[in-house]
C-alpha cells in the first residue's frame, strides 16, 4: 500500500504501475493523482482518458477495453469509478460483475494500458478475494481525509504553490471554515490567489469576503442572527440554504453543534479555564474556541441549556414525522430568537 506522496514521487520519476486502486473520500487527493498520472504519460495534459461508472458498466467490459490495443496513441488510460464490489455491503445495481476477469487481469496486465479503479469509500472490504488480489498485485493508494492536525501544513503548501502569503488570522479562518475538506480548500485558495495576485497577501477580511458560502459558514451566520435577535436575517439565511437544497435536519445538526460548543465553553469559562485549556478538552480548532468564547458572553448557562434542548426536540419531532421540516425549522428560529 502506498501513500499519495509515494505514488506521486514514483510517477514523477516515470514509474507507472499497470493497475491502481485509489480508495477514500478525499477528492483532492484523487484529482492530484489523476493530474500527475496524465502528465507522466504525456508531456501535455491532452491525454485522452476513458472513464467508466461501475454501477452502470460491468467490470468485464472495462477489461475488454483495457486489453484492446490503442489506435491513436501509445498508451491507454482507463479510469473506472464506483467499484461497489469492494464494499462490505454491495449496492443494488443493474449490472453483474465478473470478478474472476478482474482477478485474471490484475495478475497479468497488458503493458500498453493503465487501469485506475477509484473507490470513493471510507473503507473497502479487505476480507474479499478481489481486495486481497488488488492489495497484492496493484498499487493501492489511501485517499482518505487528513487529520485535523495536518490541515495547516496543507494550507501552507497550497498557498506556496499559488505564490501567496496568508496572515495568521486568514489561516485560522480557512482552518475553521474548511476543516479537512482539501478539495474545497484548494479551489478557494486558487480564488484568493487570483484576487491578490502573485506574491500578494491574503488577510482575514479578504478570506471572509471571497470564500464560497458553505453550510458550516451559514450555521455560524445563523448563530450570529440568533445573537442579534434578528429574525428576518435568520429566515433569509435559512431560505438561501433551502435554495441550495440543504436539508433542515442537517442544518439543525450544525446549529446544535455550534451551540453545544458555545455551551461547553461557557461552562469551562465559569471554572476559570483558558481558551487553550478548553481547546484541549473540547478537541476543536482554536479559532472555533475563540469564536465560541466571544459568543458565550451573550447567553446564560440556563439559556444555552434551553437552546440545546429546543434543537434536540425539534430534530426528534421532524424525524418522528410530527412536523414538516420547513415549518419546524422556521418555528425553531422564532423560538430561539424571540424567547
Amino acid at each position: 500500500m502506498s501513500t499519495l506522496n509515494d505514488a506521486l514521487q514514483a510517477l514523477k520519476t516515470g514509474t507507472i504501475s499497470p493497475v491502481y486502486l485509489l480508495y477514500g473520500t478525499e477528492q483532492y487527493f484523487i484529482e492530484q493523482f489523476k493530474r500527475t498520472l496524465i502528465q507522466s504519460l504525456q508531456d501535455d495534459e491532452s491525454e485522452e482518458i476513458t472513464t467508466y461508472d461501475l454501477t452502470e458498466v460491468a467490470i468485464q467490459d472495462v477489461i475488454t477495453d483495457v486489453e484492446t490495443l490503442p489506435f491513436f496513441q501509445d498508451h491507454k488510460l482507463i479510469v473506472a469509478s464506483q467499484p461497489v464490489f469492494l464494499k462490505t455491503k454491495q449496492d443494488s445495481i443493474p449490472v453483474t460483475h465478473d470478478l474472476k476477469q478482474l482477478e485474471r487481469y490484475v495478475s497479468d496486465p497488458v503493458p500498453y494500458s493503465t487501469l485506475v479503479l477509484i473507490a470513493p469509500y471510507e473503507k473497502i472490504d479487505e476480507r474479499k478475494k478481489i481486495t486481497k488480489t488488488l492489495k497484492k498485485k496493484a498499487t493501492m493508494i489511501n485517499c482518505n481525509p487528513i487529520k485535523s492536525k495536518e490541515l495547516r501544513k496543507w494550507i501552507n503548501y497550497m498557498a506556496k504553490q499559488n505564490q501567496i502569503e496568508l496572515t495568521d488570522e486568514a489561516l485560522f479562518l480557512l482552518e475553521a471554515e474548511f476543516e479537512t475538506n482539501l478539495n474545497l480548500l484548494h479551489l478557494e485558495i486558487e480564488k484568493l490567489a487570483l484576487f491578490v495576485g502573485e506574491h500578494g497577501q491574503v488577510t482575514k477580511e479578504i478570506v471572509a469576503k471571497l470564500i464560497s458560502s458553505s453550510i458550516t459558514h451559514s450555521a455560524l451566520e445563523l448563530v450570529d442572527a440568533v445573537l442579534q435577535k434578528n429574525l428576518p436575517l435568520a429566515i433569509k439565511i435559512y431560505k438561501d440554504l433551502e435554495k441550495q437544497k440543504e436539508d433542515p435536519i442537517g442544518m439543525i445538526a450544525l446549529l446544535a453543534y455550534q451551540f453545544r460548543v458555545i455551551f461547553q465553553v461557557k461552562l469551562f469559562k465559569k471554572k476559570g479555564y483558558t481558551n487553550q485549556m478548553i481547546q484541549q478538552q473540547v478537541k476543536v480548532h482554536p479559532y472555533v474556541i475563540k469564536l465560541a468564547a466571544k459568543r458565550s458572553t451573550s447567553f446564560s448557562v440556563e439559556r444555552l441549556s434551553e437552546i440545546v434542548n429546543e434543537l434536540t426536540n425539534t430534530d426528534a419531532a421532524i424525524k418522528q414525522g410530527k412536523l414538516d421540516k420547513g415549518i419546524a425549522f422556521e418555528m425553531l428560529l422564532y423560538k430561539l430568537i424571540t424567547a
